[in-house]
């Protein structure tokens, strides 16, 4: 029999292949999980969604639920929902950044920076072109220099 260290273990690695539907970024590189509780074979997830409002919480909410009751020695799945500390861009992975922008979605920087740079150009001379891009966490910016229209992902407001 495996020990709960090893289910654990065995459950973050689940977890980095929970894709946000979306994006092409794991929930765990999108930095949403806030902690995970292994109590004998219930396994309890808490998550910090982006938004509130998000619509894709409760699509990752049943992957995650579906993920982990893959595992041998899990039986019960539960995610919570975390308000306590809001998300922010700086729980974001390096790595799940970099898919982010191979995907060709432009990302403000850890410094949060205004300048909304390019992904397929690198250019910074854009500008936004509707606050209101395909989900409520994006918006849509255009390139002067390259002409293509850029997704970006907003950050939440500031305190």
């Amino acid at each position: 029999m495996q020990t709960t260290l090893s289910l654990e273990r065995r459950i973050w690695e689940a977890l980095d292949r929970v894709e946000d539907p979306e994006l092409p970024i794991s929930v765990t590189d999108l930095g949403l999980i806030q902690d995970v509780t292994v109590e004998g074979r219930s396994v309890r997830v808490r998550m910090i969604p982006t938004y509130s409002a998000c619509p894709a919480i409760e699509v990752m909410r049943g992957d995650i639920r579906q993920r982990l009751l893959e595992i041998q020695d899990v039986d019960e799945v539960k995610v919570d929902l975390s308000f306590e500390e809001p998300w922010t861009m700086d729980r974001m992975t390096d790595r799940g950044r970099q898919r982010l922008i191979q995907h060709g979605l432009s990302l403000p920087s850890k410094l949060r920076l205004e300048a909304v740079e390019c992904p397929f150009c690198g250019s910074s001379n854009t500008v936004l072109e509707n606050p209101f891009g395909p989900t409520l966490c994006r918006a849509i910016h255009y390139c002067n220099n390259c002409r293509n229209p850029i997704e970006r992902f907003k950050s939440p407001p500031a305190d």
